[in-house]
């Protein structure tokens, strides 16, 4: 039988196949590619197309570790998401998309991806809460078909 640690992996496994068949790196915009283990975060920059690392982060580096309490916080993943900005920068690289590899967005995986945004990392517009509360203050007009559109014959 199965512990329930295998279980999450592979739940976690199957989660990331669905977002790979939706992302692809390429040169122009290569793909941010997150890894969260219980103890350290890991970042690389991707070219699918040419299956090579283009920069990569990570709190195990010792020049990282330095000023960080912990490397399992969101401490941690805003200093990666900063580190991977200037080495993306340094690369000559300014856009990119988000893999979260499975992992949901929120915690050292936001954090990173703040962080590379403010470093000046172009990963498109973030992310919105899902709940039913955000977007009640959007004007009517606004909020999707307006009664004075036409319907076509």
């Amino acid at each position: 039988m199965a512990t329930v640690a295998e279980l999450r992996r592979k739940a976690r496994i199957r989660r990331h196949g669905r977002v790979r068949r939706k992302i692809s790196g390429t040169a122009a915009r290569p793909r941010l590619a997150v890894f969260r283990s219980s103890k350290h975060i890991y970042v690389q920059l991707i070219d699918d197309v040419r299956g090579v690392t283009l920069a990569a982060a990570s709190t195990v580096e010792p020049a990282v570790r330095e000023g960080l309490e912990s490397t399992s916080n969101t401490a941690a993943g805003q200093a990666i998401g900063a580190v991977i900005a200037e080495r993306a920068a340094a690369a000559g690289i300014t856009n990119a998309v988000v893999d979260r590899g499975g992992h949901l967005y929120h915690g050292r995986v936001r954090a990173l991806a703040d962080a590379a945004r403010k470093g000046g990392l172009d990963l498109g517009p973030a992310r919105k809460p899902k709940n039913k509360s955000y977007g009640d203050d959007v004007p009517e007009e606004s909020a999707g078909d307006s009664g004075d559109q036409k319907k076509s014959a």
